[in-house]
């Protein structure tokens, strides 16, 4: 396994994915949700052409009704306002021609009542467009929260149904806390772009696009001017926003340790204190902890160090439309062969202004759409994650089956050229019982795996009835296997659908009928609620040997035609164990079934007992005809069941000549 700092280094070093195709494949999430976004955005156009309309109507005010009115009170040519454009005409078709005005008209006189007249129009109109555009922004960010958080419900389940999907392989190459972390943490960042980031950056382009537009439209060289700061936005924007993706995505992933780290500790508590690790756990805790924090600092300083940045620019243009308009006014010249009012420039600062306003405001909320496209990579990097094992297209549904299992040249490995099994040949009659033995990685946990398609064969095939499983779905293949392991998994749920959980429309007697069965009405009674006992996580609260009459239960109420025991009552003690052993004998009876035994009393009975070792059957045969032949059988039953023979037949057998 990797260490930290290998993981690290492999997600800082790897290639970033295409940001195009992380965003395309979000739309492919809103489109289904197009009309409310054909809304939103018709309401950006209108709110983002009020806040353009703004400026426009602020400099009407010095040019259509202040200018005229005084060059009307101070005109002539010994007017300190003569040389400057925009005062210094005296008829309002010239002011007209030269301001594009909207409300006023060639009778227009410039005295004190029209133009107070003409400015209420104005300020009222400007007041309207504040108005409207807040209206808008509110309904527009209700409209795309509702239309985010739906995005966000499909993108969670499509998510949980591939990660279902997912072969075991995956799940142990993987933490649980980072596939987690993918759910909670990636989609909480994208959750809180959709909400607010993505309205304000979608409006603040098309204001910063509609704005250049209208100053190259008013004044092409004046514009071109103003506009000399937008190549070094552009490219400072770029760079920051590229650095600070790729330290996201090493926050991502160290918010993903985190997780993994606290649901490993939360799991492994009482392990913990049986050996006294609290301090190493906190001081690990501690350090996944820090390596996090440092992630998220290196991102926000590239985040951070963009605000500022942008902010000087801004000010910068700012400076070049006073200074170059000022100047040009003052010169009486222009800008480059073009006129240049005092109104236009009031509107071109204005334009300045509301153009800064967008960019410093994405600025600010870059850190929110950088940590967002860097989650959408690694949910959108889990949703690319195959399935090792699938259906075949044509796969057919498995008939209800007798229980005929053959096991023909089976080869299977987990990794390449380290084979686990080798050449593998089972034949199970229905209703026989199968005892696997042999020592620790000998394969046969490997072999039970392959009967339900947890994992593929690499050569050979399995049968049931005459059906390669590899031909028949997986769905109804499970459905008639029914298994027990040693480690009985039960839901913080009643006892009732837990043991109701493998087939959900079972009625109560049919439950209780299941549970007598194995054996376990007497513990049920005794719990608070009887079936209607709520347990505790992982079946907390309830000893090995009832969380395994449980399972055992679980498993009688699907009435499976196989079943696959793996060291079902390894964890117990005696007494349990034969309490077990009688629920058990029960339920194999007219089943087949594949026990992995450690203890001599699950196989003593078994049709055939296969010894692995090394992934090959060296010994098969009957426990006696195996005891008989003195070989590799007969050690392991020496050596590891002689004390347990001993307790029940009160004596210790004779050691092998």
């Amino acid at each position: 396994m990797l260490n930290r700092d290998e993981r690290l280094f492999n997600t800082e070093t790897e290639k970033a994915q295409d940001v195009g195709q992380t965003m395309r494949r979000f739309w492919a999430y809103f489109r289904r949700y197009s009309p409310s976004l054909l809304i939103v955005g018709l309401f950006i156009i209108v709110g983002t052409y009020m806040q353009v309309l703004i400026p426009d109507l602020t400099g009407q005010t010095v040019d259509c009704y202040l200018g005229p009115y005084a060059a009307q009170q101070f005109g002539g040519t010994d007017s300190p306002f003569a040389n400057i454009p925009g005062l210094a005409t005296e008829t309002a078709e010239e002011t007209n021609a030269f301001a594009n005005c909207w409300f006023t008209d060639p009778q227009f006189d410039a005295s004190a009542s029209e133009t107070i007249a003409g400015l209420g129009r104005l300020i009222l109109m400007i007041v309207g467009l504040f108005v409207g555009s807040a209206i808008l922004s509110g309904l527009q960010f209700y409209l795309m929260q509702s239309a985010g958080y739906r995005v966000l419900r499909d993108l969670r389940a499509d998510v949980f149904q591939h990660v279902q999907r997912l072969t075991l392989g995956y799940f142990t190459r993987h933490e649980a806390g980072d596939v987690m972390s993918r759910f909670v943490n990636d989609t909480d960042t994208i959750q809180q772009v959709v909400s607010f980031a993505l309205i304000s950056v979608l409006q603040g382009v098309l204001l910063i696009g509609w704005i250049v537009v209208n100053m190259l439209r008013k004044n092409l060289p004046f514009a071109a001017i103003s506009l000399i700061t937008l190549p070094a936005m552009f490219f400072a924007t770029r760079w920051f926003s590229a650095r600070a993706r790729s330290a996201f995505r090493v926050a991502r992933q160290e918010i993903g340790d985190v997780n993994a780290d606290l649901q490993e500790s939360f799991s492994a508590v009482r392990e913990v204190q049986a050996f006294s690790r609290e301090d190493e756990n906190i001081e690990q805790f501690r350090t996944s902890n820090a390596a996090n924090r440092d992630a998220n600092i290196q991102a926000q300083l590239y985040t951070s160090g963009l605000a500022p940045t942008l902010e000087a620019l801004s000010y910068v243009s700012l400076a070049i439309v006073a200074v170059a308009g000022g100047l040009a006014i003052l010169s009486g010249q222009g800008v480059l062969g073009s006129t240049v009012s005092l109104g236009l420039i009031i509107t071109f600062i204005g334009y300045t202004q509301s153009f800064n306003r967008p960019v410093q405001q994405i600025a600010v909320l870059w850190t929110n759409i950088q940590n967002a496209i860097a989650g959408g990579e690694r949910i959108f990097s889990l949703l690319d994650e195959a399935p090792e094992l699938v259906d075949k297209p044509d796969a057919i549904d498995l008939p209800e089956v007798q229980g005929h299992v053959r096991y023909e040249g089976v080869w299977a490995q987990y990794n390449v050229d380290e084979p686990v099994l080798r050449g593998i040949d089972i034949k199970a009659q229905p209703g026989e019982m199968i005892a696997i033995v042999g020592p620790t990685g000998a394969g046969k946990t490997t072999i039970i795996n392959l009967l339900p398609r947890f994992w593929d064969t690499s050569q050979g095939r399995i049968t049931i009835d005459g059906h390669d499983v590899r031909d028949v779905t997986r769905r109804t293949l499970r459905e008639q296997i029914g298994i027990v392991l040693q480690d009985t998994f039960l839901f913080s749920d009643t006892v009732m659908n837990n043991i109701r959980y493998g087939r959900p429309d079972a009625t109560d007697d049919e439950v209780k009928a299941a549970a007598e069965l194995a054996q376990a009405n007497e513990f049920i009674a005794r719990l608070p609620d009887g079936y209607e006992t709520v347990l505790g996580e992982r079946g907390g609260g309830l000893s090995q040997g009832q969380r395994q009459l449980l399972a055992i239960a679980r498993v009688a109420l699907t009435d499976p035609r196989i079943l696959i025991l793996d060291e079902a009552t390894s964890s117990v003690d005696t007494r349990t164990e034969r309490k077990i052993q009688a629920a058990l004998d029960t339920l194999l009876e007219g089943r087949t079934s594949f026990v992995i035994a450690h203890r001599l009393s699950t196989i003593r009975n078994a049709d055939q007992v296969l010894v692995l070792d090394a992934g090959r059957i060296i010994e098969r045969g009957s426990h006696e005809q195996l005891i008989a032949q003195k070989g590799f059988y007969y050690d392991l039953y020496m050596s590891q069941f002689r004390r347990e023979v001993g307790e029940e037949e009160g004596e210790v057998p004779a050691p092998a000549d």
